[in-house]
């Protein structure tokens, strides 16, 4: 399904064919064309609003004259979350809409079955929604870069929570079986070396497709560890809190922050079913108190209500996520000035110094260099109360 942006009156501005010829691509005197993929269907729907978010911010900035005179012209299509269709959609758009940029789009594997292409193709990959190491390589992959914090440094700080928190405990862990689970395992050994077959005594691994992971909870439950990682998006994080309550384990629950949504799954699973669960993050949670007089949160609750359409939850932390995402992209646009040209898009999104987007702790910014793919490295532990995060502890930088 196509959604150039036109989610229920959030569109972005159509597409305007100059007198003139077109001599750089996707870039004509009154416009700047975006590509995004994301999955409007499939098990990762939830992550959808974060694109809606940047359809509805885009939105704004072009009622606002857009950028330098040009309104941005984004075109966002369905992949479902699954590769070969995301492989299908990027063609089109790098081949037939002939975009400018990729930006944002969804997912560690849908975004690895096109790491390549568009790095051969010299196209902006940029702002991936995604916290994969592998889109951090600058020396292999100059064209592409994330947003978030990596996996691996977030399963990092869980294995040294853990070892502080309960150093004889035992430890079960579930992840996605693909670079996203992968990448907090690894981060999880990169702690407990040669420690790890005893610390880490159950892993059990979960396809994207599969229905559901009850199964898998059992298993883990039956290996009589007290401590559990769990790296997988929402609906299974959801299903696995609403399981491990109903069967009775207790665990010290350490979950991905991909997955720390109150929307899409803490809810749904049951909010007194996660109480004490522990996180990380670095975007303030719109659900938490102390932000509710916050310049930003006061910001954003009035765009919602003026451009959300009825289709963003002022609540949603993923959808918090994506103003973060976009606000990045406008700043790197405004910073390219007259040169939109790709090889100028891709320097000025490699060259951001301490960028404030509104969406991030205190103390927290955006970096970037020639050398340094990863915009976000410091995050926060939180803790579920049954109604918000509550952030705890201090900052921890990443590697």
């Amino acid at each position: 399904m196509k959604r150039r942006s036109v989610i229920a009156g959030i569109a972005a501005v159509a597409a305007v064919k100059p007198a003139t010829a077109q001599t750089i691509v996707g870039v004509t005197k009154t416009e700047i064309k975006v590509g995004n993929t994301s999955a409007y269907s499939g098990p990762a729907s939830a992550y959808s609003i974060g694109a809606k978010t940047a359809a509805a911010y885009i939105n704004m900035i072009n009622d606002q004259g857009g950028i330098h005179g040009r309104k941005i012209n984004l075109i966002s299509l369905d992949d479902g979350y699954n590769p070969a269709k995301t492989v299908e959609v990027v063609r089109r758009l790098v081949e037939q809409e002939e975009v400018a940029i990729m930006f944002a789009n969804l997912g560690t594997a849908p975004n690895s079955s096109v790491h390549k292409y568009v790095n051969l193709k010299k196209i902006p990959l940029i702002f991936l929604a995604s916290g994969a190491d592998k889109f951090a390589d600058y020396k292999n992959y100059p064209w592409s870069l994330g947003w978030g914090p990596s996996y691996r440094t977030e399963g990092q700080i869980y294995a040294k929570y853990l070892n502080a928190q309960r150093p004889q405990g035992k430890i079960a862990m579930l992840y996605q079986n693909d670079d996203l689970g992968k990448d907090y395992l690894e981060g999880i050994r990169d702690v407990f070396g040669a420690d790890f077959n005893q610390r880490v005594i159950r892993t059990v691994s979960h396809e994207v497709t599969d229905a559901t992971v009850d199964s898998q909870v059992v298993t883990l439950k039956d290996s009589g560890a007290d401590c559990l990682v769990s790296a997988t998006t929402p609906k299974f994080a959801a299903q696995l809190i609403r399981r491990a309550y109903d069967i009775g384990w207790k665990p010290l629950h350490c979950m991905a922050n991909v997955s720390a949504s109150v929307s899409s799954v803490m809810k749904p699973a049951g909010a007194e079913k996660g109480i004490g669960i522990v996180s990380s993050a670095y975007i303030k949670d719109p659900n938490d108190p102390k932000w509710a007089n916050d310049p930003a949160m006061i910001e954003w609750r009035a765009f919602v209500t003026k451009y959300g359409g009825g289709l963003l939850d002022v609540n949603d932390v993923n959808a918090f996520v994506g103003l973060g995402y976009v606000k990045t992209l406008v700043h790197v646009l405004q910073q390219c000035g007259d040169d939109l040209s790709r090889e100028n898009i891709i320097r000025q999104a490699t060259n951001i110094q301490k960028l404030d987007v509104g969406v991030l702790f205190p103390g927290i910014t955006i970096n970037t260099s020639p050398t340094n793919y990863h915009p976000i490295r410091q995050m926060q532990l939180t803790r579920w109360t049954g109604e918000y995060w509550d952030a705890f502890g201090n900052i921890i930088e990443g590697a």
